[in-house]
Order: structure tokens, then C-alpha cells, then sequence
């Protein structure tokens, strides 16, 4: 986006916008913007001063864009933080659902203001993906909100529990006494979202709502690993006891306070942990042991609810950003199985194995060779190793790549607080301008569940090529709406990360094939989700048949299999997003060297997919094609903006 002028307010550009809007003219003498009134006059005087630009109907839609997203932005005040922002620092979301009606109603009168006051047609390929998305993203919160009940609030994968003290302990930077001020308030506030959120899970209990066993107890486990210890009980210190104090030391040792108030600042911060945290988390931990008897132990999935049905008919549509039903993505998941099998007994026999695949699986759990021993020094190995295969696929990048992300990427250890025996790798987003990494976390409690063979294809899908290229550069565009460089669509995100694990061995990677073969059980990893999220929400699988299911066709531990497994109990559709994005994505490549021939490039293709921001698959699908429409025959390709 061409900036129009030399300086100029947001305020007062937006007042231009909805002046220029042809379809709906202004004919008060004034017009209000952010709750402040702002004289047309004001437009007259700029113009006495500067010299004014045409504005087209695509850069009014993106100033209309930043504005919104801006509102939308200064309703959470933990993606303001998670952003590198300071604003509303001291606050914690309004978690209630009144807050929640509110954002939707907001929501939906931008959708009308959106479609009154600008025309799509006269709008840019670009500019019309942007209106696209807005829509499609409301659509989605909308048809949410008709499935409250359904969705679980604590659970031992993606609770609240968790998440806000990660924010503070991780993103609360603490640069003077004001920010740890605004870090004790936010204290306060999470014991305030916290019992919101109790009550909330309380009333969907009452209704029939309710989690397996297994992810109470995995919260509860959770909320007293945070718990343990100082200021809460004799011990070591707590984890946010520890994080208090270093930052509150921190100060001190800069001079930016003096002991007084380093005594004060850590005075007030131990009496928001015990008297409002610890009484939040009590609470939810007294009530998570009555409903204990009530929780089912051995699960099925959400189709057991009334309307579980078409809730899950949304989670899939949600994940995967199309309308294939549970059966066609059960079917697509069994061909997959197929195919990837044949191509485990290829490598199989070319090292020489002659028992049968599950003997191959048993054999590659058992055998020593495969893992790093589980003491400290095999964990600093296994992060140390994680780092040298990032850096061999780094160095190849710009063969493939013509945009990289300038954020940096680390390996960390999951904090003690929230590890799980075995459960999932992820990636946590760096900020927007770098001063934050990337981070690719992974839990290395149990060395036991952490495969060599898989140590490539995993760091290949949380780093480079995968998730930390992709939302890097999504992040760092600056030529598109603010609010497309934070979408987030998981068939898009994880769909990329997949297919990044297949790209990287053109790149060069997997050179053991037992490496190869770890990169085609992540791969089979994410088909059979296909068929188990499926079995488990639409078919009627309890979570046992879903692990008998998952441990024929894979060489992962149970410990592995059954944290999947529970995972998608928990958080239905969304493992569908995976292979269901990769699948995608590779099709319009696919699509793409067809017709280019000779004058396909793989770096333009890329370009194409990655610097429009995370889109659903129908609009990525439909940006390929717009730029192929542009593609002169014979002079290569030109990315379309």
C-alpha cells in the first residue's frame, strides 16, 4: 500500500475515505471517527498544505482495513502483547460471553458498512481477496457463536490455564516499573478471566457439554505444576514466582528502580499470586475433581451431542476450508494410507529388512540406535541436532525461496510448567518487527517418545521451510491490510508445514533413508488423522478403537498415539487441516508447472503462495489462478499483487 500523503492521521484519512465513497455521500458537516468528531474542514487544510494523491477504491478499502483491524485489535489486549504492544498492558481479554456477542455484533455491522460503502468490482485482485477474507473470516466467527456449548473451555491440549501464564512469562516484557505494575494487574485480571471462563464451563457441564476424564485431569495436572511451590506453598520457587522475581532483579540491576521498590513491586505481585491467582485456580481445580465421576473415560467424539453432527460438519469446513464431508475426508485418508504404505516397504527392503512393516515398526521403537537417551545430556544433544538440520536447509533457501523471513527463528525446551510426555512439537510466532523470535518448542521430558528418524521432517515443518518461513514472511509483508499479515486459516498454515516437509527433501534433506522413513511417518501421521478425527466424530470410534487404529499403521509410541488421539477428542476437525492443506497446495503446484512447462519457477510459485498472507484454500486457489492468467507465455512468471 502507496502511502498518500507526506504526514497524515489515520483519523483524518478515514475521514477522507467515507467521504470519497461515491455510493453513500456524506452530507453532514461532520463525520465521526473514533469517537471523535473531526470537521470536514480539516480535509480543506490538509489540502492547502499537501498534495493530494488520487485514491483509488482499493487504497481507501486498505485504510478502511487498518482501521478496522486496528478496533478489532484493541478488543485483546493479550494479541496486542503477543504483537510486541504495549497498549492496554496492565489488561487481560474480556473473556464473557457478552464480550463475545459484542465483538460479533461489531463484526458484522463492519460487514455492512464493508459492502455499502465500497465497490467490489472496481476493487484490485488483491484488494478483493482482502474484502474476501474479511467476509469469510466473520462468516466463520458467526456460524461459532451457533456452538457455544460445544466447545470445551479446560482441557490438557489449548486451556486458559495455560495460555495466560505463558503471555506473561514469555511475552510481558518488563522494560521499567510501569510494566511490572501493568504485569501485576494483569495477575489480578487473569484470576478475573479465569472465573469467567469457570462459570462458562460450568453452564456447559449443566447442559451435557462436558470433556473426557482425561482432559481434566491433564488441566488439573497443569494448573498444579503452576501452582507448586513458592509464594503458594513451601518449595522451589513457582514458575511465575521465578519470572516475577527475575524481572522485578532485572530492574533493580539496571537502576531503574531502587530496592524500595523492588521490595514493593515484588510485596504486591506475591499478593496477587495468593490472594487472587491461587483462589482462580483453586476454584477450578475443586470443581474439575466433583465433575471427575461425571467425565467419560473412554470417549467418543462430539457426534454423541445433540447437533454434534453439524458442529463437527463446521469444525471440518472451519479446518479445511471447503465442504467435503466426514466421509469423503475418511475415504481420502484410507487412499493416502495406501499409497504412503507402498512407498515405507520401498524403503523398508532398501535397508535390507525382511521382516514385515509392523516388524519394521517394532524394530525402529525398540532399537537404542534411534534414540538419544533421556538424561540432560541427550536433550541438549536432540535440540543441538533439531539446530544443525535447520541450518543445512537454511543454507539452500534461496534456491527455492525469493522471499525469506528476516525474523529469527529458536529451539527451546517446552517449560516445565506445561511438558507432556509426548506430546506435539509446535511453533510460537515471533513479533511482527523481530524483536521477538520465532520459537519451535518441543517436549523433552520423555526422550523415550522423540524418534531420530523423525527429527528432520519435524524441525523441517516447525521451522524452515515450514510454519516459521511462512507466518515470518506473512508478518513482515507490508504491502497488504495489517490484519491479512495475522490471519491465521490452520489448512493453509498447516497445509504449508506439511508440504514443507516434502519440499525439503528436494531440497536435498533425508539423506539416511531412515530419515526418509521418517519423514513418511509424519507424513502417514497426517492421513491417518484423516480417517481416526473422522472415526472418532462422525463414525462412533471411542478413543481406544482410534489408538488400535493409529498403532497399525504407524511406528509411533503409544504414549505418542495416545496424546494424538486425545488431542483430537478435544479439539475436533482440526488434525483434518493438515494433509487435507498439503494435499492442496501441492495440486496447485501441480496445476501450475502444467501449464507453465519450461517457464514454471518454483521461487515464483512460492512467492505466490506465501506473499498473499495465510488464505483459505478456495482464495488461494483462486490467487494461483489470477496469477497464471498473468503469466506471458515464454517470458516467465510475475507474482500478482
Amino acid at each position: 500500500m502507496q502511502t498518500l500523503y507526506k504526514r497524515h492521521s489515520l483519523v483524518v484519512l478515514l475521514c477522507l475515505i467515507l467521504c470519497a465513497c461515491q455510493s453513500a455521500p456524506a452530507t453532514d458537516s461532520s463525520l465521526q471517527a473514533d469517537n471523535e468528531t473531526i470537521p470536514v474542514s480539516a480535509e480543506r487544510e490538509m489540502a492547502d498544505d499537501e498534495i493530494l494523491s488520487p485514491i483509488s477504491e482499493s487504497e481507501r478499502l486498505a485504510l478502511w482495513f487498518e482501521d478496522k483491524y486496528e478496533q478489532q485489535l484493541q478488543m485483546s489486549p493479550l494479541t496486542l502483547t503477543r504483537l510486541g504492544r504495549k497498549d492496554q498492558y496492565h489488561k487481560v481479554d474480556d473473556f464473557s460471553l457478552a464480550a463475545m456477542d459484542a465483538h460479533l455484533n461489531w463484526f458484522a455491522n463492519s460487514i455492512d458498512e464493508l459492502k455499502t460503502h465500497f465497490d467490489y468490482e472496481s476493487l484490485t485482485p488483491q484488494a478483493k481477496l482482502s474484502y474476501d477474507i474479511w467476509v469469510y473470516q466473520f462468516q466463520l466467527a458467526r456460524d461459532r457463536r451457533l456452538y457455544f456449548n460445544h466447545e470445551y473451555v479446560f482441557t490438557q491440549i489449548q486451556g486458559i490455564q495455560t495460555l495466560l501464564p505463558q503471555v506473561l512469562i514469555n511475552f510481558h516484557n518488563v522494560d521499567n516499573k510501569a510494566d511490572m505494575e501493568a504485569y501485576i494487574e494483569r495477575l489480578k485480571g487473569m484470576s478475573v478471566a479465569l472465573n469467567t471462563l469457570l462459570e462458562q464451563a460450568k453452564h456447559k457441564s449443566s447442559a451435557g457439554f462436558r470433556p473426557p476424564k482425561f482432559a481434566y485431569t491433564g488441566a488439573m495436572q497443569q494448573i498444579n505444576n503452576l501452582i507448586r511451590g513458592e509464594p503458594f506453598h513451601q518449595g522451589p520457587d513457582s514458575p511465575l514466582w521465578v519470572d516475577v522475581k527475575e524481572k522485578v532483579t532485572a530492574l533493580q540491576q539496571a537502576g531503574k528502580i531502587t530496592a524500595s521498590e523492588a521490595q514493593s513491586l515484588r510485596f504486591n505481585a506475591r499478593k496477587a499470586l495468593t490472594r487472587d491467582l491461587y483462589s482462580a485456580y483453586r476454584n477450578i481445580t475443586s470443581w474439575m475433581q466433583k465433575e471427575l465421576r461425571l467425565a467419560i473415560a473412554n470417549p467418543t467424539g462430539v457426534s454423541r451431542y445433540q447437533d454434534g453432527d453439524d458442529y463437527y460438519a463446521y469444525r471440518l469446513r472451519l479446518a479445511t476450508n471447503s465442504d467435503f464431508s466426514a466421509n469423503d475426508i475418511h475415504q481420502i485418508g484410507l487412499d493416502e494410507i495406501d499409497r504412503i504404505t507402498e512407498e515405507m516397504i520401498d524403503i523398508k527392503d532398501s535397508v535390507g529388512f525382511d521382516g514385515n512393516l509392523n516388524e519394521f515398526f517394532d524394530y525402529l521403537q525398540t532399537e537404542h540406535r534411534f534414540f538419544y537417551p533421556n538424561t540432560d545430556e541427550g536433550r541438549q544433544e536432540y535440540l543441538q541436532q533439531t539446530e544443525a538440520n535447520l541450518a543445512f536447509i537454511e543454507e539452500r533457501l534461496g534456491n527455492y525461496f525469493s522471499t525469506l523471513p528476516k525474523t529469527t527463528l529458536q529451539v527451546k525446551r517446552v517449560e516445565a510448567y506445561r511438558e507432556q510426555n509426548g506430546a506435539a512439537p509446535h511453533y510460537y510466532p515471533g513479533t511482527p518487527d523481530g524483536s521477538r523470535p520465532g520459537v519451535y518448542y518441543s517436549h523433552l521430558s520423555d526422550m523415550s517418545t522423540l524418534h531420530k528418524n523423525d527429527m528432520e521432517s519435524i524441525a523441517y515443518h516447525e521451522g524452515n521451510p515450514g510454519h516459521h518461513m511462512q507466518i515470518s514472511i506473512a508478518q513482515e509483508l507490508t504491502d497488504l491490510p495489517t490484519f491479512r499479515t495475522q490471519a491465521h486459516f490452520d489448512s493453509y498454515v498447516e497445509g504449508w508445514a506439511l508440504y514443507a516437509e516434502y519440499l525439503a527433501k528436494e531440497m536435498g534433506a533425508y539423506q539416511d533413508p531412515y530419515a526418509d522413513f521418517g519423514r513418511l511417518t509424519t507424513e502417514m501421521w497426517r492421513a491417518v488423522r484423516l480417517v481416526v478425527d473422522t472415526g472418532l466424530h462422525a463414525k462412533n470410534w471411542n478413543e481406544q478403537q482410534a489408538v488400535d487404529y493409529f498403532k497399525q499403521h504407524t511406528p509411533l509410541s503409544e504414549e505418542i498415539i495416545r496424546s494424538e488421539v486425545r488431542r483430537y477428542l478435544v479439539w475436533p476437525g482440526q488434525a483434518t487441516a493438515y494433509k487435507m492443506g498439503m494435499m492442496k497446495i501441492q495440486s496447485l503446484r501441480k496445476m501450475a508447472e502444467t501449464q507453465l512447462q519450461q517457464d514454471f519457477d518454483i521461487r515464483e510459485f512460492h512467492d505466490v503462495v506465501l506473499t498473499g498472507g495465510a488464505l483459505p484454500l478456495h482464495l488461494l486457489e483462486q490467487r494461483v489462478n489470477t496469477w497464471l492468467e498473468q503469466v506471458p507465455t515464454g517470458n516467465g512468471a510475475t507474482v500478482v499483487k
